[in-house]
């Protein structure tokens, strides 16, 4: 069971602003029947004056202790301090109605009235249940002012508490943006670090020591600049097509003899922002779906380009034409799916990945981000 410490709680609506609206509220009555005593030429208005303010105070403590009881609720159901407000009013409003009676009927009440008014209201007093009927009218209309007053509390508590919420939820929602665009970052795939192994173990054995540390040297390097960075942060195209011609350097030992690369990067978007590794999956389909699938020498080319506020990254390779099923395999690999994930999470609707089969072969990845510029 959720326990909570009320003492530690912090209240949704402050202190300054609670004792501020029980202020408002009971100078607006003050002003309000001073303003009617005074249009209805009431006698001895300075006396009552005093007297009026001296009820009001206490009707300010009394409200004040209802605000330190609605505090203790706070972490109750909305329902459970509706309840709490109303039951709470009434003894606050019967107190304050019994002693604006004392104030203004059994204190001095010759310094209020004449001689003649004086009678007639002790006749009036002296009826059976006189006093009480007074009390219990004047505690009515004192409830649904208190009441009021809570009203207004208890909307001011719960908009706080809604707005906390929705805080909260915009918390989470960007903690799990950032961990799904950290998981989709970090989805190297293996398969590129078994077959770099392999190679490496091929050179080895084929006593190619000068290959075997290039590409050893070409691995940590990659490694530690794809997985040192931090995912929630874009970096330089620059950066970024550096990394791929780090891996295609790699996959080039692979396959020294079919590998061709190109790059057609025009200086003034070098240093335009990209997510980080968001080519990777590209380059990476190039290699195991167009080289690796062909007998003769492949290019692989990495191109940018702008088109009015949006940057266009294509990785195109000029391998054999791919088979229809290989094609939807293409279209629907982990890779590819991989990106366009990203990029939602990242971008949402300004972002895209085309992919299409040109007719003479090969395969193009169209990817379109908003551009970036470097701060």
């Amino acid at each position: 069971m959720r326990k909570f410490d009320i003492g530690n709680h912090k209240p949704s609506v402050g202190q300054q602003v609670a004792i501020l609206s029980i202020l408002g509220f009971w100078l607006f009555f003050v002003i309000i029947i001073t303003l009617r005593a005074a249009v209805g030429d009431w006698p001895a208005q300075g006396e009552m004056a005093v007297r009026r303010v001296i009820v009001t105070i206490l009707g300010i403590g009394l409200t004040y202790l209802l605000y330190l009881l609605l505090r203790q609720f706070e972490n109750k159901a909305l329902s459970t301090r509706i309840i709490t407000a109303f039951t709470g009013a009434i003894p606050c409003a019967i107190a304050i109605a019994a002693f604006n009676y004392y104030v203004f009927n059994i204190y001095n009440p010759e310094s209020l009235i004449d001689e003649k008014n004086l009678e007639e209201m002790r006749k009036y007093m002296a009826q059976d249940n006189y006093v009480l009927k007074v009390i219990v009218e004047d505690s009515i209309s004192r409830f649904f002012f208190i009441i009021s007053w809570a009203s207004l509390y208890l909307t001011l508590s719960y908009a706080a508490e809604v707005r906390a919420v929705e805080r909260k939820a915009a918390r989470f929602a960007q903690a799990a943006q950032d961990a799904e665009l950290r998981s989709l970052r970090y989805q190297v795939n293996p398969h590129f670090l078994f077959n770099t192994l392999n190679s490496l173990s091929t050179l080895v054995m084929r006593s190619q020591p000068e290959e075997a540390e290039k590409m050893i040297l070409n691995l940590s390097k990659f490694y530690r600049t794809s997985l040192s960075g931090d995912p929630l942060e874009d970096v330089p195209l620059s950066e970024e097509v550096h990394l791929q011609n780090l891996y295609l350097d790699i996959e080039a030992v692979r396959f020294p003899k079919r590998l061709r690369t190109e790059t057609h990067i025009p200086d003034d978007l070098m240093g335009v922002l990209v997510p980080g590794l968001i080519l990777q999956p590209l380059v990476e389909n190039a290699i195991k779906h167009g080289v690796a699938n062909s007998k003769r020498p492949v290019t692989i080319s990495i191109t940018a380009s702008t088109d009015g506020d949006y940057l266009k990254l294509i990785v195109a390779d000029d391998g054999e034409a791919r088979r229809a099923a290989k094609s939807s395999d293409l279209n629907n690999g982990i890779g590819l799916a991989n990106v366009r994930d990203r990029l939602e999470t990242r971008f949402g609707a300004q972002a895209t990945l085309k992919t299409y089969h040109p007719e003479t072969g090969g395969f193009v990845a169209e990817l379109t981000i908003p551009l970036l510029a470097d701060i």
